[in-house]
């Protein structure tokens, strides 16, 4: 099953086209197969959005990006899979994929789509096939701005070699987020044991509105230490960043060791370390 898609963003709103699935090719036995798969079509305006179950076919399972959350920077273009395990008695034919974001179908506001026209489907038996569609986050494209951090829903579909055929328009959900980055540095260097340490830093995240990094606003961030020679932080304190990120507090010097900030994370913004500042008890 072949599948197209493109997008367009129109006074600040995405426009979105019909997906056009031509016709099944030689291989599927049924006749009505192409007919069915014609209805593939998420955004068209002929076709229903909503679910549909025809036959016996069944979608056993939807992994988006390995599992993981889909982080998305400023520049750089974040290319992942979506993985659609269907089954049939007849075998499957196809599967496909793709991301939506907004409240319903009625009202979509950004779409990831597929990246190529066809899907790769690998049979793990004579009635069962996982399917592979890669897709694309592009922040200069259709990740267009600051109100599509956080859920997305999956749109998924699969097509069996007698025809059958199923749609599930939200299957699932996926974290689209914000790319985060926190930084540390503790000072004075060297310092007497026993002396205050002060510790700033500041925590910033990609704004899709401009293009760029900015302060993420009073969030908490906990201050870690970790001594010469360990391999695991301990937290000391939580404090929260000003209106621009930026991160400061106070601790006493014991010994060698390691600080950093620690970020949690949020729906919207993934978590973050900072990479730990050595400094020198004397």
């Amino acid at each position: 099953m072949r599948i197209r898609a493109s997008v367009a963003v129109v006074t600040g709103a995405l426009a979105l086209s019909a997906l056009a699935v031509p016709a099944a090719q030689a291989d599927v036995s049924a006749p009505s197969a192409a007919a069915k798969a014609a209805t593939v079509t998420p955004f068209g305006t002929a076709a229903p959005a909503d679910d549909v179950t025809e036959g016996d076919i069944k979608i056993k399972k939807v992994t988006v990006n390995g599992g993981k959350n889909i982080v998305v920077g400023t520049t750089q273009k974040k290319t992942f899979t979506i993985s659609v395990t269907a089954t049939d008695p007849s075998g499957i034919h196809d599967g496909m994929a793709m991301l939506w974001h907004g409240p319903d179908f009625e009202h979509v506001d950004g779409a990831i789509v597929p990246e190529t026209e066809e899907g790769d489907c690998t049979n793990s038996s004579a009635t069962t096939a996982t399917c592979k569609v890669t897709v694309v986050a592009d922040p200069k494209a259709n990740i267009y701005g600051n109100v599509l951090a956080g859920t997305w829903k999956v749109w998924v579909g699969a097509i069996a070699k007698d025809g059958d055929l199923i749609i599930r328009e939200a299957y699932k959900t996926a974290k689209v987020q914000r790319a985060s980055k926190l930084t540390v540095n503790a000072s004075p260097e060297p310092v007497k044991k026993g002396k205050t340490i002060t510790v700033t830093g500041k925590l910033t995240r990609a704004n899709w509105d401009t293009g760029r990094y900015a302060g993420y606003a009073g969030q908490s961030v906990k201050l870690q230490y970790r001594k010469k020679g360990s391999d695991t932080y301990t937290t000391l304190k939580t404090i929260k960043g000003d209106s621009t990120g930026y991160l400061k507090t106070t601790t006493t010097a014991s010994a060698d060791g390691y600080y950093r900030f620690s970020f949690a994370g949020t729906t919207t913004t993934p978590a973050v370390n900072a990479t730990g500042d050595f400094v020198d008890v004397r």
